[in-house]
C-alpha cells in the first residue's frame, strides 16, 4: 500500500501538480485502489440547521451579515424537522447527513439541541457530521459523548492568501479547532475552495496544509467556488473568468489531494452543478469517493437525487454502503 505521509513538501506537491494530466491521474487512481474499493461512492447530504446572520466576513459566504445576498437569517431548525430531512435523505440513498449552523462558534444554550441532534441521526444508521464554527473544549467533549462522527471545519485556501478571503478569524484559529476536534477523539473532516481567484501556488499551500497536519483529515471536501450575488467574491469574480476555476485545474487538486492524503474520503462538493458529467467522471478518477446530493447545499443549488443517480448509473458506479468509509478511517489509524 502507499505509505502515508504527513511530511510532504511544498516543493514535492508542485512537483505533482505539474506532471502531465494522464500521469497525475494515472497515479492517483493506483494510490486510491490501493486504499478504496474502486467504483463505490458515497452519497452526502447537507442541510443548513441555522441559516444566515454569521458574524463573520468570510468573502464567499451568502450567510455572512457583511453580504447583501438575501438570505435572511434564522434560529436553530427545531430537532424533530431536523431528524425528518435526515429520515428523507437516508430514502433516498444518503449514508452520510451533514449539518451546518452559520455560527461563529455555537453558544452553549444550544448544545443539548445539537446533542439530541446527532443521536437522533445516528440512530437512523447514518454517519454524522456538524459545522458549527470555532469549539470550546467542552462542546468538542459534548459532541464527541453524542456520537458525532466528523467535525467540519475548512483552512478554506492557502496560509498566504487567507486573510484576503477573511478576517474576523485567523487561519490558526482554524487550525486551532481541528486540533480540539482531534483531541476529543472525533474524525475531522476539512477542504477548503478553490476558484477564489487564487494561484496554483495557493493551491499547494492549501493541499499542503492539510497533508502536514500530524493526523491527515479523515475526510476532505474539495468546493468550486459558486459565485453569490452580493458576497465580496461573488461580485468580484462573477463576470471574470476567475469566477470558474478550469475544469481541468480542478482535477488536478482532487488528484493531488487524493495522492497526499490516500486514506481520506475525497469529497467533491460545490459546485458540481454547474460541471459536466464527463469532469465530474474525470474527478472520481482522479480519487474523489464522495458527493453531496439533494437539490440544495446549504443556500446553494445542487445536481439533485435523480440526477445523481443517472450520472452514477451511467458511469457504472455504486452508491457505498453505510458502514464502509468508517472502515477507511479505522484503516488510516492503524496505517498512522
Amino acid at each position: 500500500m502507499t505509505e502515508v505521509r504527513t511530511d510532504w513538501t511544498r516543493s514535492e506537491i508542485a512537483t505533482l501538480f505539474d506532471l502531465s494530466f494522464d500521469e497525475l491521474v494515472y497515479q492517483a487512481q493506483t494510490v486510491h485502489r490501493a486504499h478504496h474499493a474502486a467504483g463505490q461512492i458515497q452519497l452526502c447530504t447537507l442541510l443548513s440547521i441555522k441559516t444566515g446572520g454569521c458574524p463573520e466576513d468570510c468573502g464567499y459566504c451568502s450567510q455572512s451579515v457583511k453580504a447583501d445576498s438575501g438570505v435572511e437569517a434564522t434560529k436553530l431548525m427545531d430537532v424533530q424537522a431536523v431528524l425528518q430531512k435526515a429520515a428523507e435523505a437516508a430514502d433516498n440513498g444518503s449514508r452520510r447527513f451533514c449539518m451546518g449552523a452559520a455560527w461563529r462558534n455555537p453558544k452553549d444554550r444550544d448544545m443539548p439541541e445539537i446533542v439530541q441532534i446527532v443521536q437522533g441521526v445516528r440512530a437512523m444508521g447514518m454517519e454524522t457530521c456538524m459545522t458549527l464554527g470555532m469549539l470550546t473544549p467542552q462542546q468538542a467533549d459534548m459532541l464527541a459523548e453524542a456520537g458525532l462522527d466528523y467535525y467540519n471545519h475548512n483552512i478554506d485556501t492557502s496560509p498566504e492568501r487567507y486573510n484576503e478571503i477573511i478576517t474576523t478569524r485567523t487561519m490558526d484559529d482554524r487550525l486551532d479547532t481541528l486540533a480540539e476536534v482531534r483531541r476529543a477523539g472525533i474524525n475531522v473532516c476539512s477542504g477548503g475552495i478553490v476558484g477564489l481567484g487564487e494561484t496554483r501556488s495557493d493551491r499547494v499551500g492549501f493541499i499542503h496544509t492539510l497533508a502536514t497536519l500530524p493526523q491527515h483529515p479523515e475526510s476532505v471536501p474539495v468546493n468550486a467556488l459558486v459565485p453569490v450575488k452580493g458576497t465580496v467574491l461573488g461580485d468580484m469574480l462573477a463576470d471574470t473568468p476567475l469566477a470558474k476555476i478550469d475544469d481541468i485545474e480542478f482535477v488536478r487538486t482532487i488528484a493531488v489531494a487524493r495522492i497526499t492524503m490516500p486514506i481520506s474520503m475525497v469529497r467533491l462538493s460545490a459546485g458540481r452543478e454547474s460541471m459536466s458529467e464527463a469532469t465530474q467522471a474525470l474527478c472520481f478518477m482522479a480519487g474523489a469517493n464522495s458527493i453531496f446530493t439533494g437539490d440544495k447545499l446549504l443556500t446553494a443549488a445542487n445536481a439533485g437525487d435523480d440526477k445523481d443517480a443517472a450520472m452514477l448509473a451511467k458511469l457504472g458506479l455504486r452508491a457505498m454502503e453505510a458502514e464502509e468509509p468508517l472502515r477507511a478511517c479505522k484503516a488510516l489509524e492503524a496505517a498512522e
